[in-house]
């Protein structure tokens, strides 16, 4: 089957995309650039591991969501705080359906180009503050894909059921260098080591029991919830 993989740069889109490599042929991968502060961080690796592979990779701006959208994750939002994804502040850096966007514009991108399966890394560990990964959402754009589509693009979701500790888990099993894959909300030239998504990578990392390849700017003591 020709499939789509959504590929941010991120270690789960990332680990995601050579797992759907093992079972598809991929037509495509597709990054969208919304203005957040680490898109230009994440990219970039994008586009690394799509030409290592010999997959074309495509960029797609979506810059009406940095000037229209409330988030801190956007340049145009506030500061990105520090601490745990289960915490409420981390509510602040959720861009409002941000996936529903995504994955309506991916849909028709994967039928332009013949594709009858569009790929996405969202895992359970995202469900706690994003309601546009939790599956019951999940289930309803793959339907609404399906439906709306002459090709009956599916909506490949490999991770759903797992959290980021197995995603780096099955990714060491792939060989996967997760030094070339970015996290960090801020941005900036290394990983900060405190906003939530360095918290949820470190973690990930150590309870994976695999040795962390990332450069933290700092690595306080891990939040306990």
């Amino acid at each position: 089957m020709k499939a789509v993989v959504l590929l941010s740069g991120g270690m789960d889109s990332t680990v995601a995309f050579y797992e759907i490599l093992r079972s598809h042929e991929v037509v495509a991968a597709l990054s969208f650039d919304y203005g957040s502060k680490h898109n230009a961080c994440e990219i970039p690796f994008a586009r690394l591991h799509a030409e290592r592979a010999g997959v074309p990779h495509q960029t797609i701006p979506l810059d009406f969501i940095n000037q229209h959208f409330t988030s801190d994750l956007l340049k145009s939002g506030g500061d990105i705080p520090d601490g745990h994804y289960a915490e409420e502040n981390m509510k602040r850096t959720v861009v409002p359906f941000r996936n529903g966007i995504m994955l309506a514009i991916a849909c028709g991108f994967a039928e332009s180009k013949e594709a009858q399966a569009l790929a996405i890394a969202a895992h359970s560990g995202d469900h706690a503050i994003y309601p546009d990964c939790r599956e019951p959402f999940m289930q309803g754009m793959a339907d609404a894909m399906r439906e709306g589509t002459y090709e009956k693009i599916e909506l490949l979701r490999p991770f759903i059921d797992m959290d980021k500790t197995g995603i780096a888990r099955r990714g060491a099993e792939l060989g996967i260098d997760f030094a070339e894959t970015w996290s960090c909300y801020k941005g900036g030239d290394i990983h900060c080591g405190t906003c939530g998504t360095c918290v949820e990578r470190r973690e990930a990392f150590m309870l994976a029991g695999l040795e962390d390849p990332t450069k933290y700017f700092a690595t306080p003591e891990l939040p306990k919830l």
